[in-house]
């Protein structure tokens, strides 16, 4: 009797086990034909979502392998089919939609985009497998020419009506993205101008959604710098960094930690180039090899803190008036050898009084290193820049600015690359440090950069103010104790 009981109770401990078995398999299979409903994003993946709520055109300028296409693929596809999540806050279509995605060639489309959204490209049994569901998808039409790519898919909306969805490459031409209005288009890589332009043209009329998900590999672009720099009403600017994928973050709904080790964020940061890290990292734009400045920004980035008493201090100025007018103050710690950026002015357009007000602002015993052109009288033999400043109180250094003197000689020249070098050096190793807060200042490193070899004066004039101000140490001085008191004596503007 109790061996039959035993095999009673073995026969159903094996059914059981069987049934468990079959829910497992249709648990994955689910799973695998609804990455839609299984999504579950990262907090700055969540960010990016809740901003196209308002905006109509979202940037996610992230690192690689962090997950921006992913979440791309999944505000598409959500779009499309109307499935929104409880915890989702972005934009919503209530109705069927018309969408487009692009990508840089009809290949890297095919291969990411196409493969994100509908699954693995040229396997029958993998459609379905990607961000829009298998059940939603009703048909696939192939792009003529290019194997295995598709041109457009046609998805079920909870509606009951059907979304399309286009796909597009940058390299097909202008052209192509000309035509009808759409409400959704997603960039994953950075377009060129034009492309976006033509974007935001075909979505406003239905008061549609771009954005666009990359790494900014092309540097400070057009494009990028406006979304960093110039952000306008209706535009938002998301960043992601290796940080907010790492194993020490969380996502948003199952709690479950980022798919991104120590371990393997060292493997893939030693396969890049160095002047590549900083991009590839956090998504900060570079100019690749031509950076002036390639060195990581948390290397030099320090919380602002009292500058003490003994520090000595000096300020920089490069004139201007279409490109800004830009000062610099120089806080330096002459035991440990360390320059401190910890202040910033920069304005376009306005007159010598209304810079030197600003300047005037801060402690007046500071001495300032300014370019030769200040020296500069006009047509009228009117009292160059540099009189018109001390004119106003600012206490400029008697004699405009030099490099140090080399060994042996009394004056120094007024080499760029000289003061490059220095900076450069003191970057790399650890003797020159920023305020945290000098959001202008670090505009302007991310842009400077150099071209056929030659520096481009574009967007330099803090960069050209902390050279006068770092090559002049030697004039810098401590609290109160100034050198140039501002008693020189200026016929020309009636002091005396």
């Amino acid at each position: 009797m109790k061996k039959k009981s035993s095999r009673l109770v073995n026969q159903d401990s094996k059914e059981v086990l069987e049934r468990k078995v079959e829910l497992l398999k249709l648990i994955r299979e689910r799973e695998k034909f609804n990455q839609l409903e299984e999504y579950d994003p990262y907090p700055f993946q969540e960010r990016f979502i809740d901003t196209t709520s308002t905006a109509s055109q979202s940037v996610l300028c992230a690192g690689n392998r962090v997950g921006k296409t992913r979440v791309g693929a999944f505000l598409v596809a959500a779009s499309l089919t109307g499935n929104y999540p409880p915890w989702y806050t972005g934009r919503r279509f209530n109705e069927p939609i018309t969408a487009w995605c692009g990508g840089v060639s009809t290949e890297t489309v095919r291969d990411i985009v196409q493969a994100e959204l509908l699954g693995t490209p040229g396997d029958s049994q993998a459609l379905g497998t990607g961000m829009i569901p298998k059940h939603c998808i009703i048909e696939t039409q192939r792009k003529p020419g290019v194997p295995n790519a598709t041109a457009m898919a046609l998805i079920k909306h909870v509606s009951g009506g059907t979304s399309y969805v286009y796909f597009k490459a940058f390299n097909m031409g202008n052209e192509v993205w000309m035509g009808r209005s759409c409400d959704l288009i997603w960039l994953d890589e950075e377009p060129p101008r034009e492309i976006y332009t033509q974007a935001v043209t075909r979505t406003l009329d239905r008061r549609g959604t771009v954005f666009m998900t990359y790494t900014p590999e092309s540097g400070m672009s057009e494009t990028t710098a406006q979304f960093f720099n110039d952000l306008r009403p209706g535009q938002s600017l998301t960043h992601g960094s290796w940080d907010d994928a790492s194993e020490k973050v969380k996502t948003v709904v199952k709690g479950k930690p980022g798919h991104l080790t120590e371990s393997v964020m060292e493997q893939i940061l030693a396969a890049y180039p160095p002047h590549e890290r900083e991009m590839r990292k956090y998504g900060r734009p570079t100019i690749g090899s031509g950076l002036v400045f390639p060195v990581p920004e948390e290397k030099l980035l320090v919380d602002p803190f009292s500058i003490p008493e003994e520090y000595q201090r000096i300020g920089g100025i490069d004139f201007g008036w279409d490109h800004p007018t830009a000062v610099v103050w120089i806080a330096y710690d002459a035991d440990e050898d360390i320059v401190y950026v910890y202040d910033t002015y920069r304005q376009s357009k306005a007159t010598p009084a209304v810079h030197a007000t600003a300047i005037n602002t801060r402690p007046r015993w500071i001495s300032y290193a300014w370019p030769h052109d200040g020296n500069r009288r006009d047509s009228m033999g009117n009292p160059g820049l540099a009189d018109q400043y001390r004119g106003h109180g600012v206490n400029l250094l008697p004699e405009h600015f030099t490099n140090p003197p080399a060994m042996g000689e009394k004056k120094g020249g007024n080499s760029i690359e000289v003061g490059i070098m220095d900076m450069l050096q003191r970057m790399e190793s650890g003797r020159f440090k920023v305020f945290s807060t000098q959001s202008d200042w670090l505009e302007e490193l991310r842009m400077f950069h150099r071209k056929d070899g030659k520096i481009v004066p574009i967007r330099d004039d803090l960069m050209a103010a902390t050279r006068y101000a770092t090559m002049s140490l030697r004039f810098a001085s401590p609290e109160g104790e100034s050198m140039w008191k501002g008693d020189l004596k200026y016929p020309a503007l009636g002091i005396v």
